[in-house]
């Protein structure tokens, strides 16, 4: 391919209609007084679209456009343009054509960099056009830091060798930002975040020190590497955080935070001490993610309304349940957010505090210092707060005060580990919670789960196997032959997995006059048949209706079914 000619973006958008004169007159004034890239400023002020600008490109050079969220990338071959040179020209290399490599550039229109690509590839090179967004997304994705923290640990256990380190010394010394140990923390940090994991497991094994990711539910091997540096890890972690350095027999739990490409990530500690030594596991909190909004959690449209306006109500309990990492946390957050205002106060009671919301008074409890969630509750009640949000109703104790503060003119928000919301209330009974006032105060409870989305990339029609085929039929009847099904093939945007991200699946019960008069029966199976006319689209439903949507695959909707069916 000829190289490119030099071509005034702001002209073809003008000759193409896609953008006035006068846009670009007000555009290019803005880029002299700012320094912007001028395409940043036209997709920024809302005058074109970043596809728009790809496709204005595409047509004027007479080159393809390639929607990168589609194209199933080869990372060997994006590798032979090294790092640096991809972020700084935002470019990546696609395809080998029989000795001609096709390049995707956001900005093929740039002669500098175009020159640059050829001279380090040492190739005839051919141009396509690509979103600058796109390609950024999968160079995070694609030059993954696998290979420099296999390398770093070598460096590491080298640096230990077989004689004695004393690794205070190595941990706190100043100047260690080119230590192996803080340079393979840092790596393993950056890509973790890169691949979206929410907890890095660090786990000391016969012979052999594991590193894994949790992505979407899964765990997933990062490196192996060997023992001799996990006792430098624990340490420098345990630093980190504040912990007991010399504390190695019993398990402790911190906190502390990191900043990756900009973004800060607020990490929870666990160790634990095991037969080859201290297991560590981090819970990543990304406080700088999107809003917190109910309708972005993946709940039905109806049901969010629904659960709106019991959440507005002046007084009431309103638990939310589901097994550990279910989002329980997340969509009271994601109510708190809603009904946080200068007008109310609102004190969580947390263990420990996962996000952190401007104007909300959170307190974490201590039980070392028997800072417990009921002493806490009783004080908080005394602060004279509208809305109180209590981590989880653990004892008899902690429940009976949430459910005498909701009957006294509070909202109180709370989570439950149950399996679904009709055996919710009978839980509290259970704990010991007087029968009237689960009744009076209960308002409502939402059940959730979590499911794996599949990939968009490479999601692509499949045929049910026999056992997934029964399973439907149970809940669709004769539609179940009739539908269309889809999974995830596996590609580079998903990392093989057929998988990218994860939505909510829910159900929700309200405490209708009905529901509670069936609480005060004394047969229980009495109130469960009530709460399941009442509860109506249950999670198992909820599960199908994401299948039929074609957004999970039956084996997901079925490996979630069996987390709540007896």
């Amino acid at each position: 391919m000829a190289r490119p000619e030099k071509v005034r973006l702001g002209e073809i958008l003008v000759q193409q209609k896609l953008l006035s004169e006068e846009q670009l007159g007000l555009a290019l004034a803005e880029q002299k007084r700012s320094g912007r890239k001028l395409g940043r400023v036209f997709i920024e002020n809302g005058y074109v679209s970043e596809d728009q600008i790809s496709g204005a490109l595409a047509r004027q050079l007479d080159i393809p456009y390639l929607n990168l969220k589609f194209y199933n990338i080869n990372a060997e071959i994006v590798r032979l343009l090294p790092e640096t040179q991809a972020r700084r020209f935002r470019a990546l290399v696609l395809e080998d054509r029989h000795g001609r490599l096709l390049v995707g550039m956001s900005d093929p229109t740039d002669l500098f960099a175009y020159d640059e690509i050829a001279r380090i590839l040492k190739q005839a090179i051919e141009l396509a056009v690509v979103n600058e967004t796109e390609v950024l997304a999968a160079i995070d994705r694609i030059y993954r830091r696998t290979e420099d923290i296999t390398d770093l640990a070598r460096e590491l256990e080298q640096d230990i060798g077989d004689v004695s380190v004393d690794f205070g010394a190595l941990a706190v010394n100043p100047g260690l930002e080119e230590a192996p140990i803080v340079k393979l923390l840092q790596s393993v940090f950056d890509d973790a975040t890169q691949v979206r994991a929410s907890d890095i497991h660090i786990e000391p094994q016969e012979g052999r020190l594991q590193i894994r990711f949790r992505i979407d539910g899964v765990l997933h091997l990062q490196t192996e590497t060997d023992i001799k540096i996990a006792p430098a890890l624990a340490l420098r972690l345990k630093l980190m955080s504040d912990l007991d350095i010399s504390e190695k027999r019993l398990p402790q739990d911190g906190r502390f935070a990191v900043r990756v490409k900009n973004q800060r990530i607020d990490v929870r500690i666990s160790t634990m001490p095991t037969q080859y030594g201290e297991s560590v596991v981090m819970r990543l909190l990304n406080q700088g993610g999107t809003a917190l909004r109910l309708d972005a959690i993946g709940m039905p449209r109806a049901m969010v309304e629904r659960f709106r306006a019991i959440v507005q109500r002046p007084n009431g309990l309103v638990l939310v349940t589901g097994p550990t990492g279910s989002g329980k946390t997340t969509t009271l957050y994601c109510a708190l957010a809603e009904l946080n205002s200068v007008e109310k106060k609102l004190i969580t009671v947390e263990d420990p505090v996962e996000y952190r919301l401007a104007g909300i008074n959170q307190v974490q409890v201590n039980d070392k210092i028997e800072l417990s969630f009921a002493r806490v509750l009783r004080s908080a009640l005394r602060q004279d707060p509208d809305i109180v949000l209590v981590g989880e109703m653990r004892d008899q104790e902690t429940a009976q005060i949430g459910l005498r503060a909701a009957m006294t003119g509070h909202l109180v928000l709370s989570t439950l580990h149950t399996n679904d919301a009709q055996s919710t209330p009978l839980r509290l009974m259970d704990m010991g919670v007087p029968r009237y006032m689960v009744g009076s105060s209960l308002q409502a409870v939402l059940a959730q789960r979590l499911v794996r989305v599949i990939c968009e990339s490479c999601s692509m029609p499949y045929q049910p196997t026999p056992t997934e085929v029964e399973w439907l039929r149970a809940e669709l009847a004769d539609k179940a032959e009739a539908g269309h099904y889809f999974h995830g093939k596996g590609c580079s945007h998903c990392n093989g997995m057929g998988y990218r991200g994860r939505t909510g699946v829910y159900e929700l019960l309200e405490m209708s006059s009905a529901v509670v008069d069936a609480a005060n029966h004394p047969d229980p199976a009495h109130f469960l048949k009530a709460a399941a006319q009442m509860a109506g689209n249950t999670l198992r439903r909820h599960a199908v209706q994401l299948v039929v949507e074609g957004r999970t695959t039956v084996a997901e909707a079925m490996r979630i079914s069996n987390q709540f069916e007896d």
